[in-house]
């Protein structure tokens, strides 16, 4: 039985996971805006926005702990754009820095279509 496990797997196994919501969150922070399943989305809004609430205080461990989590060289350019450029604009809000916006299904699979951005 799935009783509180929340975590949706995308047929992956846990790097499997871990690689694609690191791409995912790197091409969003890079582009403000990715259209993508809204499964995905949805799965990648707590991971983004927890790197933005660390991003707000900029420090050394908080810088060190976004690039863990976006890993390598991308991660570190990742890091430096969420601390200078995107954490800035957020400082007086105390959270919800992305928005879902449903679209309608993908025509070849009929997926759930989203797009997420920042506010």
């Amino acid at each position: 039985m799935k009783h509180h496990k929340a975590i949706r797997k995308f047929g992956r196994d846990h790097a499997g996971r871990i690689a694609l919501l690191r791409s995912l969150a790197l091409a969003l922070i890079s582009r403000e805006h990715i259209k993508t399943t809204e499964a995905r989305a949805k799965e990648l809004r707590p991971f983004v926005e927890k790197l933005v609430s660390r991003g707000r205080k900029g420090d050394l461990a908080s810088r060190r702990l976004i690039i863990s989590r976006l890993g390598g060289v991308s991660g570190e350019d990742g890091a430096k754009k969420i601390i200078s450029d995107i954490a800035p604009r957020y400082m007086g809000r105390a959270g919800g820095y992305t928005r879902v916006l449903k679209l309608p299904r993908r025509q070849g699979d009929a997926s759930k279509m989203a797009i997420i951005e920042f506010v």
